[in-house]
């Protein structure tokens, strides 16, 4: 029997766009899969601390998980400079390029599906690709969304319980996302048009919890891509990133 996978992640810190350094958790060892997380999360929280890193390395891959720059170790910078449009999408393919990367997989939650969809219409060629805790809508439209956030930033300290946005404050505080800088990344995400996703030939699992459907219809981002399929795990956008099933269903389609 192989010896178990252990959770305990190497952390290094690598250069993103323009020598940022960011925060870069691997995982086990084999076929390169990089994983990017949701907004106001770390690569700790949605990849490794519920043991979803840990099942999908045991299927042979070294999973590759940055912390975005302003979540979890990476810097948060107050500098607007450092905040160019799309720049997450800059940072990703930094990334790749400086480690080398010419045949992996990719995939995200929320903010990194939206990241890895934008990256696949920009012209990456992963393997497969996994867009999670996203449907078709929370691809475009941004705009509303990023003044709820803006909003949360401003009055977080104020928010009551029974307020929309009291869970999104209460998560930032235990996260303890940098507001000022949070701002500045907000601004700098750009919609991906739906009619691009027909560009994308990439074999692409679209996963969503049951009782997901915060960005959208997961079914409908399944039918505006080529070479989709779904798979639906427990739970809500907040909770399916706990659940086993996520590790399991990701590992299937990669190693199929």
């Amino acid at each position: 029997m192989a010896d178990p996978i252990s959770t305990d992640a190497t952390v290094t810190m690598i250069p993103g766009y323009r020598g940022t350094p960011l925060a870069v958790h691997q995982l086990g060892e084999g076929r390169p899969l990089v994983l990017l997380h949701g907004l106001f999360s770390s690569a700790h929280i949605n990849w490794i601390k519920y043991g979803t890193a840990a099942a999908i390395a045991a299927r042979g891959f070294r999973v590759i998980m940055p912390d975005f720059r302003v979540h979890g170790e990476s810097p948060a910078s107050h500098d607007p400079q450092d905040y160019p449009a799309d720049v997450l999408a800059l940072d990703v393919e930094t990334l790749i390029a400086g480690l080398g990367l010419d045949d992996y997989d990719l995939g995200g939650f929320s903010l990194g599906a939206r990241t890895t969809a934008m990256l696949l219409t920009r012209g990456l060629k992963p393997r497969r690709a996994i867009l999670a805790g996203m449907g078709l809508q929370g691809l475009s439209g941004w705009a509303k969304r990023r003044d709820f956030f803006l909003s949360v930033i401003a009055d977080r300290d104020t928010i009551k319980h029974g307020d929309p946005r009291w869970l999104s404050a209460q998560f930032m505080k235990t996260m303890k996302v940098d507001g000022e800088a949070a701002a500045l990344l907000l601004q700098t995400f750009g919609d991906t048009d739906p009619e691009d996703l027909g560009s994308i030939d990439t074999p692409v699992l679209v996963v969503s919890g049951t009782e997901d459907r915060d960005n959208g219809s997961p079914q409908d981002l399944v039918a505006a891509l080529p070479d989709a399929r779904l798979a639906e795990i427990p739970g809500t956008h907040m909770s399916c990133v706990t659940k086993p099933e996520l590790g399991l269903v990701i590992g299937d389609f990669l190693a199929a």
